[in-house]
């Protein structure tokens, strides 16, 4: 069997682990607790925005604020400027519209696993709080045959994704793609990339959080800011865009021509698919982050959970407006660029701005700090599937593993590696899923006995 081979192979088994049965059982999860929780109202994500900024009091290693920072370090990645780009050019402007709509559906599960995080957590040996699927899953699913194995399964899933997936190769390319425009060589960048990685992650979960908290406000109100400021340049075609956004989703021929060959359930499969990955609702892993919060209330973590995935939905949604706007007379979509994601944001960006020069930095300015963050944000949470399931001892060497592999981002094609990332993440997927819909009563009832007290 050659490379070639392989690589059919690799992206079959990937096609099939993330078709639409998969994406309809996240759906159909999430629209069941949509129901019985009743997260969703206007109410609620005023409530989460309280207990975000509120003064914590309870068990935990970082503040609300910390742990929501260094989750959001982690989901908010190049996948939100990038990933975007790539959706919309495949599927056209109606892909953006099916990832409201999975995202809306998706949020009532990110409110469960941040709920089921402080429920099941645990301290570790050196006293610190541990927490995940890999917990809820074992230890509420106790008495069940295949809870053990489910949440090895996970933790398995999550040190495959942090290590080859969306933790090293691909962020640490784009951070040195985008130092590139600086004039930063690759080696140059490897060594920035590395250094800059090891003081962080090397100090455990108080130090990311410190900078997470740092980092993540300030890149994230940097891209809205100057997404807004495009959007505020260009408002006169603002109706048309929403109009190609609604038409797009359910009569593609309007918006991509009579010749399309892109179906409404190729482009419904597009946006949800980009929806799940974007917020990482099903997948689980925020909730390793989650779990060391100082909160004693798992509903009250369940939706500040919630807040970050909102927010993340926020920045793809400025990335796609952009996207529309700047291109929508241009015959980009449905394939018809051949340009890569970073390289069609940016142009996008300059277009907006009607200036080349600040429009590449300004995605170049972005592209940086969301990269690194995940990075940091990964290696906590494979420093986390790897205690669970190998030990204390073999943290040490799951980090140089991590930085070695870092720091080969630079200097390879990655196409195939974003491939492998979303098997193992439908590794992660399937058993987190289970161990949500297994543990449904727990969480409703905790959700219902929470807003009681509060009425």
């Amino acid at each position: 069997m050659n490379f070639a081979q392989i690589e059919e192979w690799i992206i079959f088994v990937n096609n099939c682990l993330w078709g639409w049965p998969l994406i309809c059982f996240i759906l159909c999860i999430g629209f069941y607790l949509s129901i019985k929780l009743g997260v969703l109202r206007f109410s609620r994500f005023k409530l989460s925005i309280k207990y975000i900024l509120e003064k914590n009091s309870g068990e935990g290693d970082v503040s609300v604020f910390g742990s929501l920072c260094t989750a959001l370090s982690a989901t908010l990645g190049t996948g939100n400027i990038v990933g975007i780009a790539v959706a919309i050019t495949c599927g056209g402007p109606g892909a953006l519209f099916w990832l409201w709509v999975s995202s809306i559906i998706s949020f009532a599960i990110k409110y469960s696993e941040g709920f089921l995080a402080i429920k099941y957590r645990v301290a570790g040996r050196d006293g610190k709080m541990c927490g995940g699927p890999m917990y809820y899953i074992s230890i509420g699913l106790h008495g069940k045959w295949y809870s053990k194995a489910l949440a090895h399964v996970f933790s398995i899933g999550g040190i495959l994704v942090a290590l080859i997936g969306i933790g090293t190769l691909a962020q640490s390319n784009s951070i040195a793609v985008s130092l590139r425009s600086f004039g930063v060589p690759a080696i140059g960048a490897t060594i920035l990339i590395v250094v800059a990685v090891a003081a962080v992650a090397l100090g455990g979960i108080k130090r990311i959080s410190a900078v997470a908290q740092k980092v993540v406000p300030v890149m994230t109100f940097f891209y809205i800011g100057a997404s807004i400021i495009v959007l505020c340049m260009n408002f006169t075609c603002i109706p048309e865009v929403f109009a190609m956004i609604f038409k797009g989703a359910f009569c593609p021929e309007a918006i991509l021509g009579a010749g399309c060959d892109v179906t409404v359930s190729q482009i419904a499969g597009i946006g949800v698919s980009r929806g799940i990955f974007s917020h990482e609702s099903g997948l689980g892993s925020s909730a390793i982050a989650e779990a060391a919060a100082k909160t004693n209330s798992p509903a009250k973590q369940g939706l500040v959970s919630m807040a970050g995935a909102i927010l993340s939905v926020v920045v793809c949604s400025m990335t796609g407006l952009i996207l529309i706007s700047t291109y929508h007379d241009t015959g980009l979509f449905s394939g018809a660029c051949q340009l890569g994601g970073a390289v069609l944001t940016s142009k996008a960006f300059c277009m907006g701005l009607g200036n080349d020069f600040i429009g590449r930095y300004v995605v170049d300015l972005s592209i940086i700090p969301f990269a690194y963050t995940t990075i940091i944000g990964w290696n906590y949470y494979g420093e986390k599937c790897v205690q669970f399931s190998l030990g204390d001892s073999y943290v040490i060497p799951y980090q140089l593993l991590f930085l070695s592999i870092v720091a080969l981002g630079p200097f390879y094609n990655i196409n195939i590696i974003f491939t492998l990332a979303d098997i193992a993440t439908g590794i992660m997927t399937i058993p987190n899923l289970i161990g949500v819909i297994g543990l449904r009563k727990v969480i409703i009832e905790g959700t219902k006995q929470f807003f009681q007290k509060r009425a």
